[in-house]
């Protein structure tokens, strides 16, 4: 009989995967020209980042969900204004996207983020380059050219503008490696948006004042202030859909979810707009690349897993060697600290490949998943 835990589990799961293709979906309903035919992306991003920035506000000095981290005017200036510049760009261009190609071919050209980020980590000093890996982006890279190649409407602008997001977005995961984390600064999504989002908003202003603005001015819109509402309030879901997930599962799992839910999504994707069309070339391209992706993700999760070994057992000695002490020393002070916590984040700062990236929820912390982060999670989620 499957317990109340797994079932939970399960519906989080479920949760996760239909809000990650609801958000892509409706985002693409809401810019296409042919539908709601609101194109302006950043008009649309900008809406995004006010309303989570807002949320994200209430929730950590109103309602005190989570603390604040502590931030000093210089990590903000040298480390969050960069990253916010690159996750405002992301979206932007991301969302662009939509304008120009369909769902299903966007998603295949997600495929190329492991290439790019895997290029700016080498590029940054982050990470090494190793044959196997390099072999292995080789082979997504070839799977995303034919997947092109068997692109009907193929459109090279709509291709410049995702892949210019892919690229963004890169930068600003390796960004938040070197600057943040190396920092010992670990945000969770919610803290994330919290101090990301108002900047990001602000870096978007200038774009928009300029490109969108005067076409707003000039050419009537309709503006619905439901369905924006419920669009955003849908991408803030999201990450706080992932936050709970990767809490009860791990990141392993998640991927896992994604590959499930960009098969979903790229049939959904058929049969919502009928005007994108699958060929077989698109279905071959995108296996091949999806194939060396699972390959990345298994090799860097091994990286992993071989890391936290010795921290592991490290930490069991530790507890051993502790039990030891207290049976000698019942009143020592050693009993009053927590070794799950600093075993937890020794561990977390290794975890470098270990969290889940989902293309509408970039906040999700992509490198790492701290231990209080964990811990809050499984706490929420075990009310």
């Amino acid at each position: 009989m499957i317990s109340r835990q797994l079932l939970l589990t399960y519906l989080y799961l479920l949760i996760y995967i239909c809000l990650s293709s609801g958000v892509i979906l409706f985002n693409k309903w809401v810019l296409s020209p042919k539908y709601f035919k609101f194109p302006f992306p950043i008009t649309l991003t900008m809406i995004h980042m006010s309303f989570s920035g807002v949320v994200a506000f209430f929730l950590v000095r109103v309602f005190k969900v989570v603390a604040p981290v502590k931030m000093t005017f210089q990590i903000y200036a040298t480390s969050v204004i960069p990253i916010s510049a690159f996750f405002a760009s992301s979206l932007w261009f991301g969302n662009t996207a939509y304008l120009y190609i369909s769902v299903a071919f966007i998603q295949m050209l997600k495929a190329l983020m492991p290439v790019a980020t895997f290029i700016m980590a080498v590029l940054c000093g982050t990470d090494k380059l190793r044959r196997d890996l390099f072999l292995n982006m080789v082979l997504v890279s070839v799977g995303v050219v034919v997947s092109s190649y068997g692109e009907i409407h193929f459109n090279v602008i709509g291709t410049l503008y995702q892949v210019t997001g892919i690229v963004a977005e890169a930068l600003r995961l390796v960004l938040t490696q070197v600057l943040l984390q190396k920092k010992g600064l670990t945000l969770n999504p919610i803290t994330s948006l919290y101090y990301i989002a108002p900047c990001s908003f602000i870096f978007l202003f200038g774009p928009w004042y300029l490109l969108e603005k005067p076409e707003m001015d000039i050419s009537p819109i309709q503006f619905n202030y439901w369905i924006f509402f419920s669009n955003a309030l849908a991408a803030f879901a999201l990450n706080i859909s992932i936050f709970l997930v990767i809490g009860r599962t791990g990141a392993v799992t998640v991927r896992v979810a994604g590959v499930l839910k960009d098969w979903i999504l790229i049939a959904l994707s058929t049969v919502i707009f009928p005007e994108s069309t699958i060929t077989s070339l698109n279905i071959i391209g995108y296996a091949v690349a999806l194939s060396g992706v699972v390959m990345y993700n298994y090799l860097k999760m091994k990286d992993v897993t071989a890391i936290q070994l010795p921290i592991d057992n490290t930490a069991d000695r530790a507890t051993k060697e502790k039990k030891v002490v207290n049976i000698y020393k019942p009143d020592s002070s050693i009993d009053s600290i927590d070794e799950t916590v600093v075993g937890g984040v020794a561990v977390g700062s290794m975890a470098t490949e270990a969290a889940a990236v989902d293309e509408e929820a970039p906040l999700i912390p992509s490198s790492r998943i701290s231990h209080v982060t964990r811990t809050q999670t499984g706490g929420l989620s075990s009310r």
